[in-house]
């Protein structure tokens, strides 16, 4: 993964910061902190590696926290260089922290900090935690070092008494406020407040928006939020100006589109700014409201990443902060289709990075979380949401008596994700294959609809409700035949009494059934038309949800809130993977893109000029109305 650099035990780093990211959220004057059970990091770590070394060497020990280094069972304190004799030499780390993540940094031409040591609770040792975010011995992981911008606003004017600065784009950084000094000194309190908004009608509502800072005086840095407005009510143009410093943790962008569609174009240059805000040390829902980690936008965060970033650590960081340690009594975001998710994504990362390590250190947590979810099956093997669980699937009108069927069917990718991870470490697999072909049996006997052809989303109510989510996900996940798929698809899908997908969450699922069943035009134009159409609004990022028949101010409405959408949401950006996968026809054929092919749809976008981001490499994908140029940094394509 990386060299040399700091070390912690593995998994802590990622349940440290996701604590910290679970509590960011503010709410009119209050912090909001996750309402969920969130596991904590360890607080004294043991680090040790074993040498032979040929000739005398010296290290220095650098580490957050109190306690010591030892050489050969010496102790010594941090920060002192080291002479270690040549032969056979131990070195271990003791590190307690109470207040942050232990973690060590060794420094020396021979011996130093990387991959090949051990981390020690006391109770289990694996090898270390480490991240090419921290191999600086100065960046401590205990803090997140942003890479800045200085963002002035591009316009200003008088509105409602008062002045509203538009910056242009999403900013999610700190405000610096300056008064001008004829203005102040005529001011007894020299004192403003600043209103933010995402929309300018949020910004100018000082009751009902989501960010305010009162008695501000010229000089003040305010904490950091994200916005594109900035209204100061009592003031007029040149009285007061305000400088934004825009914050983002570097994860380079590895791909770049161009085609002759302009919108289209537009759409995956504002998918790309939506998708870059919402991705920092984690994969975060929006960068306004919630900043949670939710485990169902992460999971549509890992189809995106490998047709933008192709970053395998921003995939790890935010699977192991969702999942916790290893002993697991809520599921995750107390949602349970969540905790489904969840496991069904270490599946997907595999197949990105080929990393058979990542899923070793997993498997026993996702035997956890299966446990987790069999304990809460019945009699036919169909899981139940318990107390204070949240079954979710979807903000739609389904049918959630008694065992729905959009749960079963995620639980039976569930069984097919433990047997295929089972299989590649070698180890019991056949139980989940038996349990995925007794729980399928039991999904079309009690859920499968003939007169409707499709599924139902309840049978123990006995209204026979027929929605999209559980047939999509059937479809998706290779449950049904050809001959269900069509009916499906007919009677579902291209029914329009079938109440529609309205969130952009579940629209993602749904274009990503038409894509895979080649209904291109479909997905061609829902992009053009949903996204297109909140281009059209003027919308920089994309929105947690857009509804075409609404108008200001209520566009900007949620959750019974007049401002509780979010007008950056990560959900939003799925354009980037459907286009990536569909249209440019990009997608790995072996896990780690061992073999991957590129097969673009040359007659929806015509000319192109795209490259795509495989693991080692690139794709570049050149097309001028006539010839067509596929090209790979590396090898393994076929086309």
């Amino acid at each position: 993964m990386c060299g040399k650099g700091w070390i912690w035990y593995p998994g802590d780093f990622e349940l440290y910061h996701g604590m910290l990211q679970n509590f960011q959220r503010e709410e009119r004057s209050y912090g909001w902190p996750a309402y969920w059970k969130m596991d904590d990091w360890r607080k004294n770590v043991r680090f040790y590696n074993n040498y032979q070394l040929k000739e005398a060497t010296r290290i220095c020990v650098t580490a957050a926290g109190q306690g010591y280094a030892a050489v050969n069972g010496k102790k010594f304190p941090f920060g002192r260089w080291i002479d270690c004799q040549e032969g056979a030499c131990t070195i271990e780390i003791f590190v307690g922290n109470m207040f942050g993540l232990p973690c060590a940094f060794v420094e020396g031409d021979v011996i130093y900090s990387d991959s090949g040591w051990m981390a020690d609770d006391f109770t289990e040792c694996h090898p270390v935690g480490m991240s090419s975010l921290y191999q600086d011995k100065e960046k401590d992981p205990n803090h997140v070092y942003y890479e800045t911008e200085e963002v002035l606003p591009v316009s200003e004017e008088e509105v409602h008494d008062g002045v509203l600065m538009d910056f242009g784009r999403m900013v999610n950084g700190t405000v610096r406020v300056m008064f001008a000094d004829v203005w102040a000194s005529g001011r007894s309190a020299g004192e403003v407040t600043v209103a933010y908004g995402e929309s300018a009608a949020e910004a100018t509502d000082l009751t009902w928006c989501y960010y305010k800072s009162e008695h501000v005086i010229s000089g003040d840095v305010l904490r950091r939020r994200a916005f594109r407005y900035l209204y100061i009510p009592g003031c007029r143009v040149g009285q007061v100006s305000c400088v934004a410093t825009h914050q983002w943790v570097p994860i380079p962008v590895k791909a770049s589109f161009w085609c002759d569609d302009e919108k289209m174009n537009r759409i995956w240059d504002v998918a790309k700014e939506t998708y870059r805000l919402c991705s920092g040390l984690f994969f975060i829902d929006g960068i306004k409201r919630d900043r949670w980690i939710w485990s169902g936008d992460a999971y549509q965060s890992y189809f995106v990443n490998p047709y933008l970033f192709m970053d395998e650590e921003i995939d790890k960081r935010t699977i192991l902060a969702l999942r916790g340690n290893q002993d697991i009594v809520q599921h995750i975001n107390t949602i349970v289709d969540y905790s489904m998710l969840w496991l069904i994504s270490i599946e997907k990362e595999y197949w990105m990075t080929g990393d058979k390590g990542f899923v070793q250190m997993l498997y026993s947590k996702m035997e956890g979380m299966m446990g987790l979810l069999e304990s809460q099956l019945d009699e036919h093997g169909f899981i139940r949401g318990r107390e204070r669980d949240w079954i979710f699937i979807d903000w739609s009108d389904i049918d959630k008596t008694g065992a729905v069927c959009a749960e079963q069917v995620l639980l039976l990718k569930c069984y097919e994700t433990m047997a295929f991870c089972g299989k590649l470490l070698a180890v019991d697999y056949q139980k989940y294959e038996q349990a995925y072909e007794k729980l399928k049996a039991n999904l079309f006997a009690f859920f499968w609809n003939e007169e409707k052809g499709a599924f139902i989303d309840s049978y123990e109510s006995g209204k026979n409700h027929v929605t999209r989510h559980a047939n999509i996900f059937a479809i998706l996940f290779d449950v049904t035949d050809k001959v269900q798929t069509r009916s499906i698809i007919d009677r579902v899908l291209l029914n329009p009494e079938i109440t529609q997908i309205t969130t952009p969450y579940f629209k993602f699922f749904e274009l990503d059934v038409w894509g895979k069943t080649g209904h291109l035009d479909k997905v061609y134009d829902a992009i053009r038309d949903y996204w297109g159409g909140m281009i059209d609004r003027g919308a920089v990022t994309f929105w947690e949800d857009y509804d075409a028949a609404q108008g200001e101010p209520e566009q900007y409405g949620m959750y019974g809130d007049p401002f509780g959408k979010s007008l950056c949401h990560a959900w939003g950006a799925s354009p980037i993977y459907l286009l990536g996968r569909y249209f440019l026809g990009v997608r790995p054929l072996e896990p780690g893109y061992k073999t991957f092919e590129a097969k673009p749809q040359l007659s929806y976008l015509g000319k192109l000029d795209c490259v795509v981001p495989v693991k080692g490499g690139s794709v570049s994908i050149k097309y001028d109305g006539e010839h067509l140029e596929i090209t790979s940094d590396r090898d393994g394509l076929t086309e």
